[in-house]
């Protein structure tokens, strides 16, 4: 397939990172539908993706005479044959759980054409636990985005050993023409690039917590202050959803059993429990719509 032929983009998972890259692809021009079991998750993706929106114009990412038209042009849906029947290009974004994510590949597999390229957003997974359930293995590959999308404009192209360079090829120039600046990997790492920094920073922030060394605020004073970062680990891990976080550091944990990984997720479900997920319930480790890192007396502590 040539990137000339990609027009229907299918997003599985209509949470943040699924719901940003269904905008992003939809105001760059193409028809999008994103795939979502959860009834309250469908019921919300409306004014969700209407506020992503705004923010764009707000930002000057997007013309305001654009927005309806780009919203327009995105569809959110619990049929799933409907939803692979006509599209181009799959991107997964489901939980990070290699079992889960091959049984959703697997399954629209079966219901997308044999020409659709697929690719995996996770974030800390490689590509290659589970290629084969694909049943493409070729064809496919993970496109891994940043949040923002239309601002942390960063697109990770990492090929499995059984990627075609066709395959890449669509994916590198497919990120350029939503807006991405595509990071070409040369084979498979854990984290990418800036996540395999990222994540470093996270666990050592959510460690600091866990083993009560210091509180939220002042890990995200530290940071912002000497980083002089617009907002800390925190209220950053608040944006991406504390969930995502907790299924990352919950996997990881049970996967090598390190007992400091246990206590962080631990620290993260025990938000989760009390459905204080981030940004997107309200609060998490910060209050929304007005956090208070977003004070300019926070760093000072005052």
């Amino acid at each position: 397939m040539r990137i000339e032929d990609v027009h229907q983009v299918l997003v599985i998972g209509g949470g943040t990172m699924g719901l940003e890259i269904g905008l992003q692809a939809a105001t760059h021009g193409y028809d999008v539908v994103v795939y979502e079991t959860g009834p309250a998750a469908r019921e919300a993706a409306p004014g969700r993706l209407h506020g992503y929106a705004e923010a764009q114009v707000s930002e000057g990412a997007l013309d305001a005479g654009e927005l309806d038209a780009s919203l327009a042009r995105l569809t959110v849906t619990a049929d799933a044959a409907g939803a692979g029947a006509a599209s181009d290009l799959l991107i997964e974004c489901v939980p990070e759980d290699p079992e889960l994510k091959g049984r959703v590949l697997a399954q629209f597999n079966e219901l997308c054409p044999s020409r659709a390229v697929f690719a995996t957003n996770t974030s800390t997974l490689l590509p290659s636990m589970y290629a084969e359930a694909t049943g493409r293995p070729d064809r496919f590959a993970a496109l891994h985005f940043h949040l923002p999308v239309w601002s942390a404009n960063v697109a990770d192209v990492m090929p499995h050993p059984g990627t075609s360079e066709e395959t890449v090829e669509l994916l590198v120039e497919f990120a350029r023409r939503l807006g991405q600046i595509p990071i070409r990997m040369h084979r498979e790492s854990i984290g990418y690039v800036f996540n395999a920094v990222y994540t470093a920073m996270n666990r050592a922030a959510i460690t600091l917590v866990a083993n009560d060394v210091a509180s939220v605020e002042d890990v995200d004073r530290a940071c912002m202050a000497i980083m002089k970062m617009p907002v800390g680990p925190f209220g950053a891990l608040d944006a991406v959803g504390i969930d995502t976080a907790w299924h990352i550091t919950e996997y990881w944990a049970q996967v090598t059993g390190d007992p400091q990984l246990r206590t962080n997720a631990e620290l993260l479900g025990g938000y989760v429990d009390r459905g204080c997920t981030g940004v997107k319930s309200g609060e998490g480790f910060y209050r929304y719509p007005d956090p208070a890192y977003a004070d300019p007396a926070f760093v000072r502590g005052a």
